[in-house]
């Protein structure tokens, strides 16, 4: 066996390396898409911003159960090492199959056809223009990424960087330019009929809140190259749970002085309508361009974090040796981000059949949200069933108000697994039936690598 196959991951990221990972992988296109949505549900200026704080306060109690997680389990492969402790086997390989095959590699592609939209309307390559750009990034960041760990971690720390500037330049317009709002008070009615307040509206305002609020756990694929991770896990994922809802909370702020609750309503680019109250046209395209480097940034940050459960699944089953590889010198998980990197590009020129490469972000969303919840839901479940069963680890943070903290997080993503198919079956969209089908799939998989592992035990 070549060296490269036996290496282990080296601990060269630092607290701030993995704040910009997440920050950069959560801050995708989602605060530019679903600002629109959420103000058409929710009646008044005030319950808006605070759908946008409570789902960062869900989220930091699901960040809170990942932080014990990560600290008492500090190794490359994030929830598949919990999920495979806490369930078995079956379990685990389940979950990188759908990350393989559905979360990751479906995420990969919606943020690579978010950075083909707005880069089309920047330069238009043509008809497929969106699908050319996509297949592109895909194709160039993977590179990027197998070439090394350091030039991955600074590709995201420089777009994550960007990206943080350009919404706290829309911050800053916010609070520079005169107030156009004109609903700081509770209104009689909402937008289109709505009722002063709806607990069924604002449901549906939290689940566009938390879509965007996705992507926080990615932090946990990187703990076997975090330095000191018992110590700096816990505050790489507080500080960038906190970090992602302050950014929220003043983007939004700053969309209503610029546009006011009904302006956004109104608008489906929010951003670059509120950009060129201020600034004029030319606003419309700087934003543009600030929404593709924001698409990059979690497209790369997708890609760096999503090899890393692969690898962790081909370091377990002798069958998926070749994608356990782990190269020395370059210090990345070579074969499983080239592995990675094929299924997307398939999946890009799947979303090229027919009309589908028309909607090739919302195609790829619903694909992928009911396994993305579904095992989101089993992982902080696997808190309380790993402190049972592994009483003899060492656990540096432990989730605090228990039970609460975890009831909160488990219903989250109870909820939102529901909402996942439900709409898929009130609609009449197939795709997140697609994506269940594509994750049964593991059960046959599972199987024939069982009895290659058994041929060769």
């Amino acid at each position: 066996m070549s060296n490269d196959s036996v290496s282990a991951p080296k601990r060269v990221l630092s607290v701030f390396d993995v704040v910009c990972i997440v920050v950069g992988i959560v801050i995708g296109v989602g605060i530019f898409k679903t600002p629109n949505e959420i103000a058409k549900n929710t009646p008044n200026d005030l319950l808006m911003l605070l759908a946008w704080l409570i789902g960062g306060l869900l989220c930091i109690a699901g960040s809170l159960c990942y932080a014990e997680l990560a600290s008492a389990y500090p190794y490359a492969g994030g929830d598949y090492i919990y999920l495979k402790r806490a369930y078995g086997r079956f379990v685990g390989f389940a979950f990188v199959w759908a990350r393989l095959s559905v979360i990751q590699t479906g995420s990969i592609v919606a943020l690579a056809y978010a950075f083909g939209d707005y880069m089309s309307k920047l330069i238009n390559l043509g008809e497929f223009s969106s699908t050319i750009y996509a297949a592109l990034i895909v194709f160039i960041l993977t590179a990027i990424n197998v070439l090394g760990v350091q030039q991955g971690k600074w590709t995201q720390n420089i777009l994550t960087t960007a990206k943080v500037l350009a919404l706290l330049s829309i911050v800053a317009l916010g609070l520079l330019f005169p107030s156009r709002s004109q609903s700081a008070a509770p209104q009689q009615g909402g937008a289109e009929g709505l009722e002063p307040f709806s607990w069924a509206a604002f449901g549906l305002a939290m689940i566009f809140v938390l879509y965007t609020y996705g992507g926080w756990s990615e932090v946990a694929f990187v703990a076997g190259e975090l330095k000191d991770a018992h110590r700096n896990m816990i505050r790489a994922i507080v500080a960038s749970m906190f970090t992602l809802t302050a950014i929220y909370v003043l983007v939004n702020f700053a969309y209503l002085r610029l546009l006011s609750l009904d302006g956004m309503r109104k608008s489906t680019v929010v951003a670059a309508d509120a950009v060129s109250n201020a600034l004029g046209e030319v606003g419309g395209i700087v934003v543009s361009a600030f929404i593709a480097i924001s698409a990059l940034g979690a497209t790369n940050g997708t890609i760096f974090t999503g090899a890393r459960s692969i690898y962790a699944l081909g370091s377990d089953y002798l069958g998926l040796r070749w994608l356990g590889a782990w190269h020395s010198r370059l210090s990345t998980p070579s074969n499983a981000l080239i592995a990675q990197g094929i299924i997307c590009v398939a999946l890009i020129m799947l979303s090229c059949l027919g009309e589908n490469y028309k909607r090739g972000f919302e195609n790829m969303v619903e694909y992928t949200a009911p396994a993305f919840w579904l095992f989101m839901l089993l992982t902080g479940l696997s808190v309380v069933i790993l402190r049972y069963r592994d009483r003899d680890i060492e656990r540096p943070f432990k989730v605090p108000v228990l039970p609460l903290t975890l009831l909160v997080f488990c219903g989250m993503c109870a909820y939102m697994f529901y909402s996942s198919l439900a709409y898929t079956l009130e609609f009449g969209r197939l795709y997140a039936l697609i994506g269940v089908g594509v994750l049964s799939l593991s059960v046959p998989f599972y199987f024939v690598t069982s009895m290659m592992e058994k041929r060769r035990a």
